[in-house]
């Protein structure tokens, strides 16, 4: 079989070369996600009651998602140390990400500070912060804060054993330990040639499971997006429709204009078109308001439009605890309109004093259920100027916002790891276009990675972003040529895993 522009597989039992039809559109994964997350805020509005009994569906789908996230980041990374020629490139790509990563939370969170300071929703509150009921839920997050410290993600770091990292779900402890057995491998030479073969044989089996697991993508978004509407209602929303309103448009127009115009300036790529060829991870993530689920996703076409593997594997992980442009337009917007709700002023310079705080107190809240919620209690504790308790006057929409923050973090992490990936002359950007312009097919159930494949696939190819090759252990047309060819073996449509 061969693979078809999109995605389709030609039917073996037809004539050489004949292509089969286009999947209907209703069999499309980003339409049934579409569809789900409508049908769940309608019966969210219409019987709340059994919406929240929906809760089950939403999480055990997500569950599921967080349940391949640590094969396939830890796989991903020793795949792509394994597959670089030089293992300084490895050190150079880390202080490169953590660089932009800093940079790029400056800016969001200044964004965010710009958009509060202009509008100044919180005036004529009038809160009284020993009024507001801490109780419940949303204390627990108060108490979770008040003892959330900055370094906690540098002591934490360190595993205490190499299987509890996966136990537990901990992203940074899983990147820690791939980077040292990819670098431990790769040292070793010809002696770990077969652990790096299983390794690829190895990606490819979780990224066909996560194939399997795709299928129940519109089940998930419904029952998550049901449970959110039936438990905190539509009323909510109008309660505070105005900060939501704020936060949104504020959240846009940095996609847009700050992540857009760097895509554009630097990588020569349309962000729109990105979000195009992303349609089906940024609907998952609006349906379960969590950019996790998504992950598997966009490292798997992030390496079929033409970035290395090893920068994938680096930057995209790192990304999710590290890069949250969101959460950060969150700290400083919230923040700010707690401070103004309950008559706190804070001059220009306890501002940019807040604004250091929050760099550390959101890197110490990296990777927690409820993150944002704490970071932003942890600020307020860390500062002491703006009372804590006052995050009670947003608890009840946080959810709605949380959506919001987990799409604008994806995006962040989609741009930052392109923009990396041209900074380390690791982007076939010919490829990169045409795959966003819908010309070289749709990206297939695996990861890139297979180098029997790559090598078979790849002789005479060149890398087309005019930087130069990359090695032919780690070039992305390689990677992806070859996970086409596998798709198309497997004689599957690779819409299933979009």
């Amino acid at each position: 079989m061969t693979q078809t522009p999109d995605g389709a597989a030609d039917d073996a039992r037809g004539a050489p070369g004949t292509r089969a039809a286009p999947a209907p559109w209703y069999r499309q994964l980003y339409i049934q996600v579409l569809v789900a997350i409508v049908l769940g805020i309608v019966l969210g509005w219409r019987w709340p009651d059994l919406a929240e009994s929906m809760e089950p569906i939403g999480a055990t789908f997500i569950t599921a998602m967080k349940m391949l996230i640590g094969p396939i980041v830890f796989l991903t990374i020793i795949g792509g140390i394994a597959g670089v020629a030089n293992l300084k490139k490895v050190g150079l790509t880390g202080i490169k990400a953590l660089a932009y990563f800093q940079v790029g939370t400056i800016v969001a969170m200044l964004t965010g500070l710009v958009a509060i300071n202009l509008f100044r929703l919180g005036d004529g509150v009038h809160a009284d912060p020993s009024k507001l009921d801490t109780s419940g839920e949303a204390g627990q997050y108060i108490r979770q804060g008040e003892h959330q410290h900055w370094w906690e993600f540098l002591t934490g770091l360190v595993p205490e054993s190499f299987f509890g990292p996966f136990v537990e779900g901990d992203i940074l402890q899983i990147i820690f330990l791939a980077v040292i057995f990819g670098i431990a491998l790769k040292s070793v030479g010809k002696a770990g040639e077969q652990v790096i073969a299983t390794v690829n044989r190895l990606t490819e089996i979780v990224f066909k499971v996560l194939g399997f697991v795709m299928m129940a993508a519109p089940l998930g978004a419904f029952g998550a997006m049901a449970f959110a509407i039936g438990k905190f209602g539509l009323s909510t929303l109008t309660s505070l429709g105005s900060l939501i309103v704020l936060f949104y448009v504020t959240s846009i127009l940095f996609v847009v204009v700050v992540l857009g115009g760097v895509l554009a300036a630097y990588v020569r790529l349309n962000i729109f078109q990105l979000f195009r060829y992303f349609k089906e991870e940024l609907l998952l993530v609006l349906g379960t308001s969590t950019a996790e689920p998504a992950l598997p996703g966009l490292m798997r076409k992030l390496q079929f439009m033409g970035v290395e593997r090893s920068t994938v594997g680096l930057v995209v992980p790192t990304g999710y605890s590290f890069n949250l442009d969101g959460a950060s337009i969150y700290l400083s917007l919230g923040t700010l309109y707690i401070a103004q709700a309950t008559d706190t002023p804070l001059s220009v310079t306890q501002q940019l004093g807040l604004l250091a705080v929050m760099l550390l107190t959101s890197k110490g809240a990296a990777g927690v259920a409820g993150g944002g919620f704490i970071a932003l209690t942890a600020t307020l504790s860390t500062v002491g100027s703006v009372p804590a308790a006052g995050i009670m006057l947003i608890f009840g929409i946080d959810k709605f916002m949380s959506e919001c923050r987990a799409l604008v973090n994806f995006c962040g992490n989609a741009v930052a790891t392109l923009f990396i990936a041209k900074w380390e002359r690791g982007l076939d950007l010919a490829r990169a276009r045409e795959v966003l312009a819908g010309r070289a097919g749709s990206p297939p159930v695996r990861a890139a990675g297979d180098r029997e494949d790559r090598e078979a696939e790849t002789d005479g190819d060149t890398v087309g972003d005019g930087h130069g090759d990359s090695s032919s252990a780690d070039r992305p047309e390689a990677g992806a040529d070859a996970g086409v060819k596998a798709g198309a073996k497997a004689g599957g449509s690779a819409d299933v895993a979009k």
